[in-house]
């Protein structure tokens, strides 16, 4: 039975939006051993919706990142949080045989959600029939922006450098890239060794996207400094745009959640505008009669003080 409640967040207008959301929905995932929850939350109000997937971080679940589903789904979007095989909330052991393979799980979690979306539309009261299927992005931060970059046709090269399976999905028309990990050429010893999908060739990864990296990014995954996690950008095709963002470490100014251990750079500005530009990017994206965008890549520019800086392709 889900649990289902509501929510008040307010706009910048000072007009609360009633957010509805529903947790756990599952759906069944043959052979990955434990079935797929999902938390889904959206607008009560309103028709022709368009989707966001999200992908957590490692350990996460469908509970965390507050500050993005809370803010996306009260500016209109239906937003859909899977809990990967990683996430705390299941307690799998790292000699667990699924572990080498968690990275494809939770892509297939993804895909999976995609196929549902009809099961997870009826799963929320009131919410059938109000959702725009064919208007849908995918959002992730850190190992789930990894995750759903391969949505976007970002591959994993092989111990030759080949490129490996190529599991971009047409479904998926924009993606939201936050403190994705750059090439593989600078790993740890220990990353290389332990997390060998790490190696991505952006070439192809032709869906537009926004990048989201902080200046101050340092991962003790590699040797180089914090323009490691603008790699998205520079080396996949246009049209991308990348915002970075100045002082901001891995969590962005506290994306994962409202005073959570793992935000070293709290910063409550810093999170709105992450909030306020990829809402921004994500409805022009989707919409290409929407000038929000433009809009908010202009405000930023003219800002007296700005937190940081736009580009695009």
């Amino acid at each position: 039975m889900s649990d289902s409640k509501t929510t008040h967040v307010r706009h910048h207008t000072g007009a609360p939006t009633t957010v509805v959301s529903a947790k756990p929905v599952v759906l069944p995932a043959p052979g990955r051993g434990e079935d797929l929850q999902v938390r889904v939350s959206a607008p009560a109000g309103g028709g022709g919706l368009p989707v966001i997937v999200f992908s957590h971080g490692f350990g996460w679940s469908m509970n965390g990142y507050a500050p993005l589903a809370d803010h996306w789904a009260a500016h209109g979007f239906v937003v859909v949080q899977p809990t990967h095989l990683d996430s705390r909330t299941l307690r799998i052991s790292a000699e667990d045989p699924r572990t080498p393979r968690m990275w494809r799980f939770r892509i297939e979690d993804i895909t999976r959600v995609l196929d549902g979306l009809d099961v997870l539309e009826a799963s929320v009261p009131g919410l059938a029939g109000r959702v725009d299927q064919g208007r849908i992005a995918v959002a992730g931060h850190s190992w789930g922006a990894q995750t759903v970059s391969a949505l976007l046709g970002a591959r994993v090269l092989d111990a030759d450098g080949v490129p490996g399976q190529d599991m971009s999905d047409p479904r998926v028309k924009a993606g939201v890239l936050l403190a994705l990990t750059g090439l593989g050429d600078d790993l740890t010893p220990f990353a290389a060794e332990h997390f060998p999908f790490m190696k991505p060739s952006f070439d192809t990864m032709t869906t537009p996207a926004l990048v989201v990296a902080g200046d101050k990014d340092q991962s003790h995954l590699s040797t180089r400094g914090p323009d490691w996690f603008t790699d998205p950008y520079t080396y996949s095709p246009a049209p991308k745009s990348l915002l970075t963002l100045f002082g901001a470490e891995h969590s962005l100014g506290g994306i994962p959640g409202y005073e959570v251990a793992e935000t070293t750079d709290e910063n409550p500005a810093r999170v709105a505008l992450i909030q306020h530009l990829t809402t921004a990017f994500l409805h022009s994206a989707l919409d290409p009669a929407d000038t929000g965008w433009e809009a908010a890549a202009s405000a930023l520019q003219a800002a007296p003080d700005p937190l940081g800086t736009l580009q695009s392709k």
